[in-house]
């Protein structure tokens, strides 16, 4: 299988694209508290570099961490020595019974595994399903069509001794989109290349919540975390399972 967010594209995310985590996590814990989930297990699908599962565990969750990226998951495991990580993919991944599972940053729209399609996507909502407790809640967002309202987006981001282009192509008849990604990072004395090509496959909100209401789950559909606003073009989800 191909090997995505390796070693340098991990560290850059983890250190210059850290924003979406940090600044949803009020917002989750807040929903969290007020459906009465205050303590118990939290399994977070995508959990990158762990920077949601560090503000989950300081406010006295226990979490198991589970992503596709060995990178990501070294970074995680460091950060955040008291939760457990998995480098899995989260289609694939045993989820145990747990009162909240998570999966925040459009993880759920890669298609980094061969197997992720619609069909993998609504299989792994019936086994979140099946391993919440009664009134458990799966919180997630995913991208929609209109990331690229026309032709194609370039942008780059630099940090400290890093810098990180982006390419991004959508394709409205097969609802994908392709992001490839250039990074450059110094080690040592010089500056190290790498190239990553991600595809996503992009999701309508209405779509998604008609599938997790089909499974059995009440939902509430969201354009911001709290007080975070999500990206142009992203929903978010709020999936209870009833008592």
């Amino acid at each position: 299988m191909q090997e995505y967010y390796k070693e340098d594209l991990a560290f850059i995310h983890d250190v210059g694209f850290h924003d979406y985590a940090l600044k949803s996590a009020p917002g989750i814990l807040e929903i969290l508290a007020q459906n009465k989930i205050q303590q118990g297990l939290v399994v977070d699908l995508g959990c990158g570099s762990g920077l949601s599962a560090q503000q989950f565990v300081k406010a006295d969750y226990q979490v198991l961490g589970i992503d596709i990226s060995e990178s990501m998951i070294a970074i995680a495991r460091t950060k955040v020595p008291n939760a457990e990580f998995r480098a899995l993919s989260l289609f694939k991944a045993d989820i145990p019974q747990c009162n909240a599972v998570t999966s925040i940053g459009e993880c759920l729209n890669y298609l980094f595994d061969p197997d992720s399609d619609r069909s993998s996507l609504i299989h792994l909502v019936h086994r979140i399903y099946s391993a919440l407790i009664p009134g458990g809640l799966f919180i997630f967002d995913i991208a929609e069509p209109g990331q690229v309202t026309e032709g194609t987006a370039k942008g780059f981001t630099e940090g400290k001794d890093w810098v990180v282009l982006v390419e991004k192509q959508e394709n409205p008849e097969q609802e994908t989109l392709t992001r490839r990604i250039i990074s450059f990072r110094k080690v040592g004395e010089y500056y190290r290349r790498d190239d990553e090509v991600h595809h996503l496959r992009l999701y309508k909100a209405t779509d998604i919540a008609r599938e997790l209401g089909q499974v059995g789950f009440q939902v509430q559909t969201m354009r911001s975390y709290g007080k975070y606003s999500l990206p142009k073009a992203h929903a978010a989800f709020i999936a209870r399972k009833p008592e």
